[in-house]
């Protein structure tokens, strides 16, 4: 059997559908995975061979494949969606696969073309369609959360790009990314860490760029604050981006602001939150943005909402800015961001139309 070019080799222990059902019940985020993964491999000498869809489970990796110590890696995330009719679909496949080949370059990996990284999401999804959840209600964000990556698998020690690698998609049910509701939250600014510099890899999805950031993670939870967020750092005053996601800033005059690309990621949620907010009548710009602006533009009221943006979380209002010196409020507002949430939300689930044809089937 073979589904969108991929061969199947189905597991031969499936979980019990019983103990599936309590899974989706309260999956969390990143607790749990289905019952296979899917897999394409590339040599040097031979470049990518076919994709199979295997049973996951542990990989076998010799002690001294590159990635283990040099970090020759990159990875996306994507989710997928269950309508109300059955079908399952994900948000802009397309964007995250432009993404992932960026990094590859980035990394010095081969990179992979779109139709077979789109292909391979929907050879997993049809496998274990049963473990994407159901929402009960609109307020129920659950979703399929796939996790695409590479890595740089070559038995070899030298300082090279790697000569082999494997290409993987896994796939985990995720709950809500907030429990409760959305609610704003407060944010550390890290004045002794740097996330990204010039000619760095901000701009990759790359593994190297998340460990760098949890030392500063840790400094927030710390000092109470749900997130980290990161200045330039070259000067030490232009607003980047938090650990994990993209900021906007809403003033009053219709303008929304979001931080210029170079050494930040590009989000996809980031880019949607543009074209929704042009959409609305606002005007978005992409531009850099300092701390000063940010604390004088609350304080005089010309700043009325602050909030993040990223897949996982989809769109949170920041409550506040915490500094060891000061606290920088995130505005008194937070309709606009409450209100490009529900458009997002309402797109990705199918509840309204989908005017950008942003939407992608996979089963």
């Amino acid at each position: 059997m073979s589904s969108q070019g991929f061969e199947l080799r189905p597991t031969t222990t499936p979980t019990d559908a019983a103990q599936r059902d309590e899974v989706l019940q309260n999956p969390g985020f990143g607790r749990y995975f289905t019952d296979h993964m899917a897999h394409v491999r590339w040599t040097h000498a031979d470049g990518w061979n076919s994709g199979e869809v295997r049973p996951y489970g542990p990989l076998s990796l010799d002690p001294a494949a590159s990635v283990l110590h040099y970090a020759q890696e990159i990875f996306e995330g994507v989710k997928a969606y269950r309508h109300a009719d059955g079908s399952v679909w994900t948000f802009r496949p397309e964007k995250n696969a432009a993404r992932f080949q960026a990094s590859a370059r980035r990394l010095a990996l081969p990179e992979l073309d779109t139709e077979t990284f789109i292909d391979s999401l929907k050879a997993l999804v049809a496998q274990d369609i049963d473990w994407v959840p159901t929402p009960a209600s609109e307020a129920e964000e659950s979703s399929l959360y796939l996790r695409p990556f590479m890595i740089a698998s070559e038995k070899f020690l030298g300082v090279r790009p790697s000569k082999e690698v494997d290409y993987y998609v896994i796939a985990s049910p995720a709950a809500a990314y907030f429990k409760g509701g959305v609610k704003p939250v407060s944010i550390w600014l890290s004045r002794d860490y740097n996330r990204a510099g010039p000619g760095g890899t901000g701009a990759a999805k790359c593994g190297g760029n998340y460990a760098s950031s949890l030392v500063a993670q840790q400094e927030a939870e710390a000092n109470g604050c749900a997130q980290v967020a990161f200045l330039d750092a070259v000067e030490h005053k232009w607003i980047e981006e938090l650990g994990g996601m993209n900021l906007f800033f809403v003033y009053k005059d219709g303008r929304i602001v979001t931080p210029e690309l170079g050494t930040i990621l590009e989000g996809v949620t980031r880019d949607s939150v543009l074209q929704l907010a042009a959409d609305a009548g606002l005007k978005p710009e992409e531009r850099r943005i300092s701390i000063d602006e940010w604390r004088d533009g609350v304080k005089s009221g010309e700043i009325s909402e602050v909030f993040a943006c990223g897949t996982a979380a989809v769109i949170t209002p920041i409550a506040e800015l915490v500094t060891p010196e000061e606290r920088i409020a995130g505005g008194e507002q937070t309709e606009i961001a409450s209100e490009l949430r529900k458009q997002l939300l309402d797109i990705q689930y199918g509840r309204a139309e989908d005017r950008h044809g942003w939407l992608t089937r996979l089963a």
